[in-house]
């Protein structure tokens, strides 16, 4: 029996193996190399050379830096917004909680290039924000193509993560510790500090982690937003990649990103971990207190301000994520030519005409389909026993094994898109479909093992005893018993997984090629070098397929229960 569930966990394991320890594996190889050439022998004598150009070039090293910071920004920044809106979502009446989730999952779920252009669009020379200072008789401001644009699009890519990570926690909390603390006579800034904050801390350390993880590797928001004038990391790789063809180099900077983020990953473990010493059962590293006049001028402060400061941030947590999508799906019916400008000249549904003739994209969104589709498919049949073996598995290690397969939602895209891409430059009967598909699968499967081993956690094992008391075979009992519990969870769990597949760009943009491109593929190279009003009428096409699948989610469980469960 312990050998039959280990075995269900299996073909996952293969799969990643395939998929994503042997790109991982290619890239780590290809970063000694001596030389880099398409055709050149692979040594196994290691070389140092391109860490030594990286570490010793200032334009690298530059980069390099400058992305770290900015991922650290991102992250900090989504912190501060995320605590109003996760303790928003936890204080929302029952009725209202789907809504509640709409307004953070419909952006999470909507392509990254869709909610860049709308950050396009708040910031540009002619958007919201310039009209509305000039309105006010200020200088008109030049907001886009800088790091505030690039760092203020990647909070709005990620802020959802981090309340996601937040939520889970504080949903959990005991909600009579509060009333204790409110019927000692805390106020809502002394609660927060000494009652919310520290029980949310694992919360914080789990959104920190991916926030600044997926910010630190992200090139599409930056290439469209910073204008090709703000350069990250992951713009290197690509270019190095793709443009240049310096394999060594664009893997030793993978590696490099890999390197900070593992190192990142364990600082802030450490960090919370100080913070949270009741977690070990040990005594504080380091106490701090204010002498007591200073204390009450500092809390009466935080007391008065608390009110407002939460309410503000809640606001610009939602108009950030909100706002700019509305922006998109109003510049699709404008009859502007350029996508950037914000003001409304007239009402037209040309640009969706265009898009519908246009047998590009036709083309391209036949290809994303089946890509999803099928991804989706494999990802549900390496999932669905994986799930069962993870939560009714009595094999040593099987913890161990369920943070493995979760793997690579931790390590960046970056590294696996430009190692597949060098597998199938050596293995070059694959036909390039099939590269993409394996991605694919690495990318949504983690997300949808997740789901289905809450899913599958769930089960009410006592109508299986039942059955199978009633001389059931096990066929029929998973088939007749099983299989309709899990139904919603199945669907939630391929729905996810589509979204997140028929939208990726980050890893398929090192993939496609001249003869098959996906459609977000084809709007992020559109957006980043022509500004015709088309994308914008395909992204509210992207908008609205995400939120018709999001209701199919709600029908079939509510939208807050999907990730607490």
């Amino acid at each position: 029996m312990i050998q039959r569930s280990g075995l269900l966990a299996l073909p996952y394991g293969l799969w990643l193996l395939a998929a994503f320890a042997a790109p991982l594996g290619a890239v780590a190889l290809l970063s000694v190399q001596q030389t880099g050439g398409m055709f050149d022998p692979i040594s196994l004598v290691p070389s140092a050379e391109q860490y030594t150009e990286l570490a010793t070039d200032y334009f690298y090293r530059r980069i390099f830096f400058n992305t770290l910071l900015l991922g650290v920004c991102v992250a900090t920044v989504c912190a501060v917004l995320g605590y109003p809106l996760a303790l928003w979502l936890t204080r929302l009446p029952p009725r209202w909680k789907p809504l509640g989730f709409a307004i953070v999952l419909v952006p999470l779920l909507t392509n990254v290039v869709v909610r860049s252009l709308g950050i396009i669009l708040l910031l540009a020379p002619r958007g919201i924000v310039a009209s509305l200072a000039v309105e006010l008789g200020l200088p008109r401001p030049d907001l886009l193509f800088g790091w505030f644009a690039v760092g203020l699009a990647l909070t709005q890519v990620f802020l959802p993560f981090m309340v996601l990570a937040l939520y889970d926690v504080l949903e959990g909390q005991e909600k009579r510790l509060e009333e204790a603390a409110t019927s000692l006579g805390a106020g809502a800034a002394t609660r927060f500090w000494r009652v919310t904050l520290p029980l949310s801390l694992p919360g914080l350390r789990a959104g920190l982690v991916i926030t600044f993880l997926l910010a630190s590797e992200s090139y599409v928001s930056a290439a469209l937003v910073g204008g090709r004038k703000v350069l990250v990391s992951g713009m290197i790789v690509l270019k190095e990649g793709i443009e240049v063809m310096n394999y060594p180099i664009a893997s030793a900077l993978a590696m490099l990103m890999l390197g900070a983020g593992v190192l990142a990953t364990f600082l802030i473990g450490r960090v919370i971990a100080a913070l949270t010493p009741w977690i070990a059962g040990r005594a504080p590293l380091v106490t701090f207190s204010l002498p007591p006049a200073p204390r009450r001028v500092l809390v009466a402060v935080a007391e008065a301000l608390a009110p407002v400061v939460s309410r503000l941030l809640l606001g610009i947590a939602i108009a950030l994520l909100i706002f700019p999508l509305l922006l998109v799906i109003g510049a699709s019916v404008n009859d502007s030519p350029q996508a950037t400008v914000a003001q409304f000249v007239g009402f037209t549904l040309k640009w969706y005409a265009m898009v519908f003739e246009n047998p590009r994209y036709l083309e391209d969104a036949w290809t994303s389909l089946q890509l999803a589709l099928c991804a989706v498919a494999i990802a549900l049949s390496i999932t669905l026993p994986a799930a069962f073996a993870l939560v009714r598995g009595t094999f040593r290690g099987r913890e161990a094994l369920g943070a493995l397969y979760v793997l690579p939602l931790a390590l960046p895209g970056i590294a696996i898109g430009l190692g597949m891409l060098r597998l199938l430059q050596w293995f070059n009967l694959v036909p390039p479909f099939l590269g993409i598909l394996a991605v694919h699968v690495v990318l949504i499967a983690p997300f949808m093992l997740m789901l289905l081993r809450a899913s599958v956690a769930q089960l009410d094992r006592s109508l299986e005893e039942a059955a199978g008391g009633l001389g059931a075979p096990p066929a029929r009992v998973f088939r007749r018993v099983i299989l309709p519990q899990l139904g919603p969870g199945i669907g939630v769990a391929c729905v996810i997984g589509f979204l997140n597949s028929f939208g990726e760009v980050t890893v398929t943009a090192f993939l496609t090629t001249a003869r098959m491109q996906t459609l977000p593929v084809r709007i992020y190279a559109e957006a980043s070098f022509s500004l015709e009003n088309t994308v914008n009428a395909i992204s509210t096409i992207f908008i609205a397929m995400t939120i018709a699948l999001l209701l199919l989610i709600n029908r079939l469980m509510p939208l807050d229960r999907v990730w607490r469960r």
